[in-house]
């Protein structure tokens, strides 16, 4: 028992120094410490670092994690999403939510008819099957809210004009993916399961809507939760229920971010957010790095040999489209070009949402669900390479974004 946690707490040590030397080397070169994060997990992932050890040892040697410390870096990948969310609901209170409904809505459905529009067009030209192509415009789609959310903290525009737009469009799809993993659900599993996916859709959004009405009457409670001179006190309290309310909604189908994300809308209305954001902005660093970690752990390189020119093809077709639907939304916000762009450069990011739809496919697909095992297989090669790509491509257009900016503005000015 002791030997057997003990190799588990070197295994999960061996992660953090990991993340800890991948952001030391990331601050030194002065580039964003997501792309590094990523990059450490593929590295120390089985399928990389166990072929560079056969290959220096001369023969088989078994690399990779126990099930026990998988699980925990699983878990707290998952919490990782969950305070990145939390933190932006904290960003987010719900009179601001509620003013900016209408933009919202526009925003939400310029990004959606645009980018699942042409990510079903895609998937149908690339695999010639209408679940396939529904399948691919989910995951092209939907960008990465916790990435995002942690590049706006990261570069400090989460208190600038161009975040409204961003966290608006970003609330939209988390929204709109809750339903859409409840019929992408039925949908490969098969039409006997469709009675099924609309009690799923139902009570989901039956979930959202007990939240927002405890947002907006439980102002009081959420208050005496956090009326304490103890720090400890605080932190617990506010993590427990945030957990434990994400834990829920994940249970009923729903999103976990998105149950995150209104539970810091909530204290947000205590006036206290920003004491919160001070006890808890290590705790949210630590776990936002496992979850950029786990991206790259369960990265496999040698899948995307059969899937690169579905990558490329993908990464090239869809960067344009949220780069048009995100400036295009900067503009119905009333933001000048400039601001614009950042929203633009923003949403390009796609992460968590995409792994997920793969893994809602993989799960039906050994239960013999529509969709063949070899499809099943090439989308989920597919959405690890896309996620990647794209991850690393986004926190760098948005790291970069001054050049775009500067450029963009002298071409309008016709200099």
């Amino acid at each position: 028992m002791v030997i057997a946690v003990a190799g588990e707490l070197i295994e999960v040590g061996v992660m953090f120094a990991a993340v800890a030397l991948a952001g030391a080397i990331a601050r030194g070169l002065r580039q964003s410490v997501i792309p590094f994060y990523i990059v450490s997990g593929i590295l120390l992932n089985p399928f990389v670092a166990g072929e560079l050890t056969e290959a220096v040892l001369g023969q088989e040697f078994a690399v990779g994690l126990s099930a026990e410390a998988t699980h925990f870096i699983e878990l707290g990948a998952e919490l990782g999403i969950v305070f990145l969310l939390f933190f932006l609901g904290l960003e987010f209170n719900l009179d601001r939510l509620l003013a900016s409904r209408d933009r919202i809505g526009t925003v939400g459905l310029i990004d959606l008819v645009i980018n699942f529009g042409v990510g079903f067009v895609l998937g149908f030209l690339l695999f010639g099957d209408v679940l396939a192509a529904f399948i691919i415009a989910g995951m092209v789609y939907i960008s990465s809210s916790a990435i995002i959310t942690k590049s706006l903290i990261d570069l400090g525009w989460i208190a600038n004009e161009e975040s409204s737009p961003l966290l608006g469009t970003l609330v939209f799809e988390d929204l709109f993916i809750a339903v859409y993993l409840a019929v992408l659900s039925a949908l490969v599993a098969g039409a006997g399961d469709v009675t099924e996916a609309a009690f799923s859709v139902g009570l989901g959004l039956g979930f959202i809507l007990v939240l927002l009405i405890l947002v907006y009457a439980g102002t009081a409670l959420f208050t005496a939760l956090i009326e304490t001179e103890s720090n400890e006190f605080i932190a617990l309290r506010v993590t427990g229920v945030t957990v434990l309310v994400a834990g829920a909604a994940l249970t009923l189908g729903v999103s976990e971010a998105v149950a995150a994300f209104f539970i810091g809308m909530a204290f947000s209305g205590t006036g206290r957010a920003e004491k919160l954001e001070n006890l808890l902005e290590p705790v949210r660093d630590i776990f936002a790095a496992v979850f950029f970690f786990w991206i790259g752990l369960v990265t496999d390189p040698m899948l995307f040999a059969g899937v690169l020119g579905i990558i490329a093809t993908a990464v090239v077709v869809t960067t344009p489209t949220k780069l048009l639907s995100g400036f295009w939304s900067g503009k119905v916000y009333d933001l000048d070009d400039r601001r614009s762009t950042r929203v633009a450069l923003g949403m390009v990011t796609r992460g968590e949402f995409t792994l997920i739809i793969a893994s809602t496919v993989l799960v039906v697909r050994d239960r013999g669900g529509a969709i063949t095992a070899a499809t099943a297989n090439e989308i989920n090669a597919f959405a690890v390479g896309y996620v990647l790509v794209m991850s690393i491509l986004g926190t760098v257009l948005m790291q970069y974004s001054a050049v775009f900016e500067t450029r963009l503005t002298a071409w309008r000015n016709g200099e």
